[in-house]
């Protein structure tokens, strides 16, 4: 590669400002890959300007917008095409997230996955289809094992890496005490930070009453037991994070000592917010990250594989959401809250490892670019 001349590289995933945990997983691939070599970064947002301002990459493409012709151009021009991160490739979506990937397969640009999850994959066109765009990829890796043995079912036979979100490298960024107070949060107090999620198609088999009612009746014995400030903190503010936040605080006895946070802030800023957490209890993945990378005890409510990937990564044991009552929950957290020191060990322990498997699939990456022909450019 002449001197100056930057690799173009293109990521396709679920960006655009709807989902804090999606750009920092863009955060992290974006960071990783400038650390290494000069690119030029073309992102396949849902929201091009909400991408280019949050960050600052050369290229953002409203891909959701175009049509397969519009965006083939977008595509020729790169020398790599990266899929992921997140967990996009699930029945409702797959066939969307896999255009760009077919297109690249037929003009010769590699393509590979970035620390994906994979499922739920029940129909049968779309597992087809993954199969199809998968098993032409130069690297695949995923972010747990369950994708990967998601991705064998379906009969995709290439090697799949097991690696780790990149959201693991995110760095935290200091939330100022002015705005904390302008959400009331008292830092002073005992503070116990909780995270929901809409059902939907990503997470089908969820039943919202069921579940506002067991994250209401925990965060009440919170407040009973540790003498605890509960907050809400939605990872998809824009989204319909913000109602179910504001569901399941409506639905507690002790509602005064609960708050919601309100303001927009970068994923990097929540990150520094959770650092002031005593305790965590929540669904959202990324949110569950946040609290392993500051070294924040939590207790999780595995409604999909990608989240209990998680815990199998941390050595944590979480029954699954669906064969969890009122009473199990609320003793798993006593237990967890009782021995928080040493749960708190054990997650700080397994963060590093983790981080350097973030760190390996950027090496994919750029052993990928690297190991390009020279292309001739105006």
């Amino acid at each position: 590669m002449n001197e100056g001349v930057k690799f173009r590289v293109g990521i396709s995933g679920s960006y655009g400002g709807l989902n804090l945990g999606d750009e920092a997983i863009l955060q992290g691939i974006v960071e990783q890959l400038r650390l290494s070599l000069p690119v030029e970064i073309t992102v396949f947002s849902r929201n091009a300007d909400d991408t280019r301002a949050r960050h600052s990459v050369e290229r953002a493409v409203p891909v959701r917008d175009l049509t397969r012709a519009e965006v083939l151009p977008e595509i020729e021009r790169l020398d790599l095409l990266i899929l992921g991160g997140g967990g996009i490739l699930f029945d409702a979506e797959a066939k969307i997230y896999l255009r760009e990937v077919l297109l690249a397969h037929e003009l010769g640009v590699p393509v590979m996955t970035y620390a994906i999850s994979v499922g739920p994959l029940h129909a049968v066109a779309v597992q087809r289809a993954v199969k199809n765009g998968l098993s032409q990829a130069a690297v695949i890796t995923v972010r747990d094992r369950a994708a990967g043995r998601v991705l064998e079912e379906i009969g995709v036979h290439n090697k799949v890496v097991v690696t780790a979100d990149p959201a693991f490298l995110l760095p935290p960024q200091p939330m100022p005490r002015a705005l904390l107070q302008r959400e009331g949060v008292n830092l002073t107090h005992t503070l116990v930070g909780m995270s929901v999620r809409e059902p939907g198609s990503a997470a089908p088999d969820i039943d919202q009453e069921v579940y506002h009612r067991l994250l209401a009746n925990v965060a009440d014995f919170m407040v009973d037991r540790y003498g605890a400030d509960i907050l809400f903190i939605p990872m998809e503010p824009r989204q319909r994070d913000l109602q179910h936040c504001h569901a399941v605080a409506s639905k507690m006895l002790k509602a005064s000592r609960a708050s919601v946070l309100k303001g927009e802030y970068s994923a990097g800023e929540l990150l520094g917010l959770v650092g002031h957490l005593a305790f965590a209890v929540g669904m959202r993945l990324h949110f569950l990250i946040f609290a392993a990378l500051q070294g924040v005890p939590f207790v999780a409510l595995p409604y999909a594989s990608k989240v209990s990937g998680l815990l199998e990564s941390l050595d944590l044991l979480t029954p699954p959401l669906n064969l969890i009552n009122e009473g199990r929950l609320i003793a798993h957290v006593d237990h967890s809250w009782d021995h928080r020191r040493a749960l708190r060990a054990r997650i700080q322990s397994a963060v590093p490892r983790l981080q350097d498997l973030a760190r390996e699939t950027n090496r994919y990456a750029v052993e990928l670019l690297q190991s390009r022909p020279k292309r001739n450019r105006a």
